[in-house]
């Protein structure tokens, strides 16, 4: 177990609630303007380089010309695609989108999709959260004379594609103040930065960019971006116009489906509720789907589409379930005959049953439970493979297969992404070899012993602490995310009772030693896990979350259990 270390120093101000005001000085707040998410505190839009060449390029296509926007799979994808078509139409656009099937063509602008993108007779091609690798597309679009510009957030490889511009914030020699920033949230400041020019010249411009601050949020979760204070600037006032009933009928849609009420909504529910849904349609079927979601305006439209995402969600979860099943049994027979340790730095899994679509969530579970690199691998032909990896804390993963392709030139056909999530393809003959070399490099990078078997919690909360008025503060306190952690805490508890629910999760009534207070808490999907059933008495060091958890109009207090170890002795 390990504490984030607090910082002492002077109070933030205000009237913070104590707990909330450690929370904030664990993750380097610092003073009470570290914690402004008002629209002034955002970057600047003209400091993202290429952005007014990005500008000059989409108004030469404004009236005589056709753009077609090219998305990624996923939820960024899709919140990037809609965004964009919703800003160019109001703007005077001609404007329509294409979303690869990942079955079919792969990911990003490949020759493939430009032929398929060419019978739409495009003038120019956008290319949003996709792109910067996409050379040999690039040149196919630019060959057929139709013009392209790129906007992604993905690390660059050595050669940059030769779009006619190319708007990034993660390429060499960047100085904005952001590389954090998702796929949506580059498309975001370049139709901000349209808005201002087309106001500028008095042309339409018809609400500007900030009326699609709720699709910003819901991407910039999804994609599991560092919320550093630029992207909690986006989430926060994405949030504010969810919560406001300022949003488009998909995400109303898609909350109303998962149960989550839009007036108290928190970036956790987008990222459990929302983006699980909206990626599922990218998993399984087409993308299309989740984009036209997206864009409906009228909620009696949106509601059956959304209900169609539910649908293929339930879908998802049912295969990665027998998935993660495989994948577990697998890691257990890499296990040395010592207390659980692995014997692999960095872990690769393959099962020829699996489906592409599910890996990287595969990857993701497995990494959870191993708290070490993950890269799940499923057949995309007979001959090759296609995984997606999944990184821990200190483990950059798209520079790990850098320098594997770097070290070992003829094992990765292609590999792109960023520092916890990123996806390889392979020849199948070669994955024992690559497994090989993955396990070498990420024992380089953790010098050679494995990934530290640790939990990071806020620390030990005192009982009077464990309170209803403290998880709400908690709760008013965010955005959380990747970087900005949501707030857990560790401490010794008896538990009283204990029961399974739905086969998964673990329900119990848990107390303080010696304090008299005893808490509803519930570990979801403890037993899906993996994990074993924990005897209805005794004592357990719990890593929980505080919850409200609203019930017939009555507020109380929930502890989310999130590891249930064995007590110290």
């Amino acid at each position: 177990m390990r504490r984030a270390p607090g910082v002492q120093g002077a109070p933030l101000g205000g009237d913070l609630h104590p707990v909330l005001e450690r929370v904030y000085a664990a993750r380097g707040v610092r003073s009470a303007a570290d914690l402004d998410t008002s629209l002034a505190r955002l970057l600047p839009v003209g400091t993202l380089e290429g952005i007014a060449a990005a500008v000059d390029l989409l108004l030469q296509h404004r009236t005589a010309g056709r753009v077609l926007i090219i998305g990624d799979f996923d939820a960024d994808g899709a919140t990037s695609s809609a965004l964009m078509v919703r800003a160019l139409r109001s703007f005077g656009f001609a404007v329509g989108f294409l979303v690869p099937n990942r079955f079919q063509f792969g990911y990003g602008l490949t020759p493939g999709i430009v032929s398929l993108a060419a019978a739409r007779a495009p003038t120019l091609i956008v290319t949003v959260d996709n792109g910067i690798s996409s050379n040999a597309g690039v040149a196919a679009a630019r060959a057929r004379g139709i013009d392209v510009l790129i906007t992604d957030h993905h690390l660059p490889g050595v050669l940059l594609p030769d779009a006619n511009v190319i708007v990034n914030p993660n390429l060499g020699g960047s100085r904005f103040g952001s590389r954090a920033l998702a796929g949506v949230g580059v498309a975001f400041y370049v139709m901000a930065a349209l808005a201002r020019r087309l106001e500028q010249a008095g042309l339409p411009a018809t609400g500007g960019a900030a009326q699609l601050l709720d699709l910003v949020a819901l991407g910039t979760v999804a994609d599991l971006v560092p919320l550093d204070a630029n992207n909690r600037v986006l989430v926060a006032q994405g949030l504010k116009r969810i919560r406001a009933g300022r949003c488009v009928a998909g995400i109303r849609a898609l909350l109303a489906i998962a149960g989550r009420p839009a007036h108290e909504l928190t970036a956790s529910d987008l990222a459990f509720g929302v983006a699980p849904r909206l990626n599922a349609a990218g998993r399984l079927d087409d993308m299309s789907i989740g984009i036209q979601c997206l864009l409906e305006d009228d909620l009696a439209t949106a509601e059956p589409l959304a209900a169609r995402l539910d649908e293929l969600n339930r879908e998802r979860r049912s295969i990665e379930a027998r998935m993660q099943q495989v994948a577990l049994g697998a890691v257990r027979c890499l296990a040395d005959p010592g207390p659980g340790a692995l014997q692999r730095s960095g872990v690769c899994l393959f099962d020829e049953s699996w489906h592409q679509g599910v890996v990287g969530l595969v990857a993701s579970r497995v990494k959870d439970r191993l708290r070490r690199p993950v890269i799940a691998f499923a057949l995309a032909d007979r001959a090759s493979l296609r995984g997606s990896a999944r990184s821990v804390a200190g483990i950059h993963i798209r520079d790990v297969l850098d320098s594997i392709a770097t070290r070992h030139p003829d094992l990765i056909e292609r590999f792109g992404g960023h520092a916890m999530a990123a996806g390889v393809s392979l020849e199948r003959a070669k994955l024992d070899r690559f497994a090989r070399a993955f396990d070498e490099e990420v024992a380089r990078w953790t010098a050679g012993a494995p990934a530290a078997d640790t939990i990071e919690t806020d620390g030990e909360l005192a009982p009077a602490e464990i309170a209803l008025d403290t998880a709400q503060a908690l709760r008013a306190g965010g955005p959380w995310g990747q970087a900005f952690p949501e707030p857990c805490f560790d401490g010794l508890f008896s538990i009283r009772s204990a029961r399974v629910i739905a086969e998964r999760h673990v329900k119990m009534w848990v107390e303080v030693p010696a304090s008299g207070r005893a808490f509803d808490a519930m570990a979801f999907n403890h037993l899906e896990e993996g994990a074993q059933f924990v005897p209805p008495a005794g004592l357990a060091q719990l890593v929980y979350r505080l919850e409200v958890n609203e019930y017939q109009g009555e507020r109380r207090l929930q502890l989310l259990i999130d590891h249930l170890l064995p007590a110290a002795r």
